[in-house]
């Protein structure tokens, strides 16, 4: 009899590839994190434009709405995030600005959030359901971190969670790996941009 782990008692390996009306969640790739100057650089992120601005233009064509979850904190006020992280995206900086390469455009959405999930104490939900989304494929940065925690409360919510490998970066190769793998196997699927752009190509 072949032993399991616990993580791999998955009745589906989050390989079966669900996309129906989706929204392109960009999660905070903003200067602080992203351009040289920012106070808390993730290394590595800059890798990530290209993907995520390819399967943005995509999405964009098949009217997929575009949501920016951008950290963001209140200047010269208490946050208890700053308790565990350096201060970082004060609200009306440079820092808190959405690097220029995936700069949001007008028709986009873009939701300020205190905490490391897009959906905590936001509007995101309500957003969300406003426009009738079913799939949130979640981008950008950081994978274990701010990416996963709303993931997982996407999950929660009941959407259908889609994380494209190649459009997120974590703290490191590690991170990166055992993030993946407990979305993978516990709150949706793992995949490539590639493959979401050739679905979202049949569908149009």
């Amino acid at each position: 009899m072949s032993e399991k782990g616990f993580a791999e008692h998955f009745v589906e390996d989050g390989s079966q590839l669900v996309i129906q009306n989706p929204a392109i969640l960009v999660v905070d790739m903003v200067n602080d994190f992203c351009e040289e100057g920012g106070s808390m650089i993730l290394e590595g992120s800059k890798e990530v434009y290209g993907t995520i601005a390819g399967l943005i233009a995509e999405g964009r064509k098949c009217k997929c709405p575009i949501i920016y979850l951008n950290d963001c904190h209140r200047p010269g006020k208490y946050d208890q995030e700053f308790d565990k992280r350096l201060p970082h995206c004060i609200d009306g900086t440079w820092g808190a600005e959405v690097v220029a390469p995936l700069a949001p455009r007008e028709e986009d959405y873009c939701i300020k959030k205190r905490r490391f999930s897009g959906f905590f104490q936001t509007d995101l939900d309500l957003v969300l359901r406003e426009l009738g989304v079913k799939t949130v494929i979640v981008t950008g940065v950081v994978t274990n971190i701010c990416v996963r925690s709303t993931c997982h409360d996407a999950f929660f919510l009941g959407y259908h969670v889609v994380v494209p490998e190649d459009c997120v970066r974590a703290t490191g190769p590690r991170e990166q790996e055992s993030t993946l793998w407990d979305i993978r196997t516990h709150f949706g699927s793992v995949t490539t941009s590639g493959s979401i752009i050739a679905r979202f190509r049949s569908q149009t």
